[in-house]
């Protein structure tokens, strides 16, 4: 009998996404992907990953999950900036190709694990993506990476049904909205409530044809491992087993690790070890273990690279 390859789990970086900026001062700065390389390397991890460049994302990808006319607003926005969009989010002259490289980077992935190249992949790349509208941008992200990979998978690689698990400590608005009347991509979301963006709420189960495939925990705040891991045991893993997907895709926010100072929850490296291996157990189950993983936030620079790697050395079996 021929041995079972391991396949190595993927790593997609590029460093001009260090060229966005938010504005000085601002939580979500480039300093976080050098934290993250740093502890990978410091950890031991760097070295055992399938190391992925990505290329810009094309806009006609984009255009799949947002308006035309929002990308071209972006695109202005870029060419003039600084500038800022909300209170919360700006661009600077580096923007707009992070922001092609950060959805690039999540077709990447896609590509590594869809083409049996990795078993998993996470994107260590910025903006980040899960509160951007299909027209307007919010929460430090412009384009909404999830879901552009998400349609990506369907369109190129013959996904047909896909599950997005949202742990970031924000609800992710934007991947809701694109996707709340659509019965092919279920959406889960665990995150602190009520907080940013007020939406989230159990009663928000998606509409028409989605009905249904929006679930929603939200999570008094001061929530930690011990909550976390009763909501991925007792009530994501029996959705997975329901809904069957063919990949799995994570917005992988690591605010609400207990020393993230933009929110009030209690997740240790632990807790994301622990809600790591059930998302990766029901993966093997259901769909070949194909997950992608995708950055989204987390603010204190020890905490974010400690839980990556943590949450690396789970998707890689260990």
């Amino acid at each position: 009998m021929t041995p079972k390859v391991e396949l190595p789990v993927a790593l997609v970086y590029h460093e001009d996404c260090l060229e966005h900026s938010n504005g000085p001062e601002h939580p979500e700065r480039p300093e976080r992907l050098r934290a993250i390389r740093d502890h990978l390397q410091a950890a031991g991890v760097l070295d055992r990953l399938l190391q992925v460049r990505p290329d810009p994302c094309p806009l006609e990808r984009i255009a799949r999950v947002h308006s035309e006319e929002y990308i071209r607003m972006i695109r202005r926005a870029c060419d003039e900036a600084p500038v800022r969009l909300d209170p919360d989010t700006g661009v600077s002259p580096g923007s707009w190709r992070a922001a092609l490289l950060s959805a690039g980077g999540a077709l990447a992935a896609c590509d590594a694990v869809a083409r049996g190249r990795a078993r998993a992949a996470f994107v260590a790349t910025r903006p980040p993506g899960h509160h951007a509208e299909p027209d307007r941008a919010m929460g430090f992200c412009l384009f909404n990476n999830a879901a552009i990979a998400a349609r990506y998978l369907q369109d190129e690689h013959g996904v047909r049904r896909l599950l997005i698990v949202d742990w970031d400590v924000h609800h992710g608005n934007g991947t809701q909205r694109i996707f709340e009347e659509d019965d092919t991509v279920f959406y889960f979301s665990t995150h602190q409530f009520p907080y940013y963006p007020g939406s989230g709420s159990a009663s928000e189960t998606g509409r028409g044809q989605g009905r249904g495939f929006t679930l929603n925990v939200p999570l008094q705040a001061g929530s930690g491992d011990r909550e976390y891991l009763d909501v991925f045991r007792e009530t994501l893993r029996p959705a997975i087993d329901r809904f069957r997907p063919g990949a799995i895709l994570i917005s992988a926010g690591f605010d609400a690790h207990r020393d993230d100072p933009l929110a009030g929850m209690e997740l240790t490296e632990a807790g994301y070890e622990g809600m790591t291996d059930v998302v990766r157990r029901a993966a093997e189950e259901h769909c070949d273990g194909r997950i992608i993983s995708l950055l989204e936030g987390g603010y204190d620079l020890r905490a974010l690279g400690a839980s990556v790697a943590a949450h690396l050395r789970v998707l890689g079996g260990a």
